[in-house]
């Protein structure tokens, strides 16, 4: 995709409540990181109290994955959820306009001797990432450091669309926005030696997914790992990242890549990755995006596990 321009059509009357919004997000954002964690740790509290919809679907996660927790257990770490999803809200504004130089302080990367060794010989590089509340600085930390591309899907807002790739872009100059569904273009890429930021975590459905075990329950997933290595000739690279607790900043860690991938099957490679998944969930629950309706799509003549929608 090309780079994000400016249009003066974002200058239009229906415009200005954004830029108005944008304009005090920027301006919170100048205040001390640790300031910064406790008001997002604020906002996640009134969303545990208003956003009704996500609380229950969270809820519903954190039951379906951790059965073996107490029910009190499992309302601490939603609200914990909560709060790393409210500081998260001020991670996208620090990432999109911190100066660079703030930023690197924050940045603690383990394993990037891998990548550089998969990419020096040539090679495409799938950096299997998972839907942390900490995705947006996590990738701007790593961008620093190491370009990579990223799947991309365009925001329907036009002037957000534009100052999201614009903050996102500034870390990787010569990076690329690769269309979600373009799978051309991301074979394209990886057949380059390019790094590919790529989540497989989510379900997108019945169509283009099969089943496999996630937490012991039956999980639409994309298979499309396995299609992007074959035909990329890449390498994927699992790649984590979590908020560190004692507010010195944030943990990315490149885990070496996965051998013998692909494999025998599809099925097989979609159990690994699942397998791969849970072990890292549970290392850091608090900081995953559970409010996504992961097991919405279910195996033939399987019950709904989530409430329906009001309205």
């Amino acid at each position: 995709m090309d780079r994000p321009r400016f249009s003066r059509s974002f200058l239009h009357p229906r415009h200005w409540p954004l830029w108005l919004g944008l304009g005090a997000l920027w301006l919170t954002v100048q205040l001390p990181y640790r300031w910064l964690l406790a008001l997002g740790r604020g906002l996640g509290a009134c969303m545990f109290v208003v956003s009704t919809e996500r609380r229950v679907i969270a809820a519903r996660n954190l039951e379906l994955c951790f059965p073996e927790k107490t029910a009190r257990e499992r309302r601490r770490l939603l609200k914990k959820n909560f709060a790393s999803t409210g500081i998260a809200f001020f991670e996208m504004a620090m990432s999109w306009w911190w100066p660079r130089s703030r930023l690197e302080r924050l940045a603690h990367i383990e394993g990037l001797e891998h990548l550089h060794a998969v990419t020096a010989q040539g090679q495409g590089a799938i950096l299997m990432a998972l839907h942390f509340t900490t995705l947006e600085i996590g990738a701007a930390l790593l961008g620093q450091r190491q370009t990579i591309d990223g799947m991309y899907r365009q925001h329907d807002n036009p002037l957000f669309d534009f100052i999201q790739r614009q903050g996102r872009e500034r870390h990787n100059l010569d990076s690329l926005a690769v269309e979600r569904e373009d799978v051309r273009a991301m074979i394209k890429q990886l057949r380059k030696g390019r790094a590919i930021w790529y989540a497989p975590d989510q379900d997108y459905g019945k169509k283009q997914s099969i089943f496999v075990p996630l937490f012991g329950i039956p999980a639409a997933t994309v298979p499309a790992t396995t299609t992007f290595a074959r035909l990329g000739k890449a390498r994927v690279i699992p790649f984590t990242q979590r908020r560190l607790d004692d507010g010195s900043g944030y943990q990315l860690v490149l885990h070496a890549p996965l051998e013998d991938f692909p494999g025998e099957s599809e099925e097989a490679d979609a159990l690994r990755i699942n397998q791969w998944i849970e072990q890292a969930l549970r290392e850091c629950p608090e900081q995953y995006l559970w409010a996504h309706r992961r097991f919405k799509s279910r195996p033939p003549g399987m019950p709904k596990l989530y409430p329906k929608r009001r309205g």
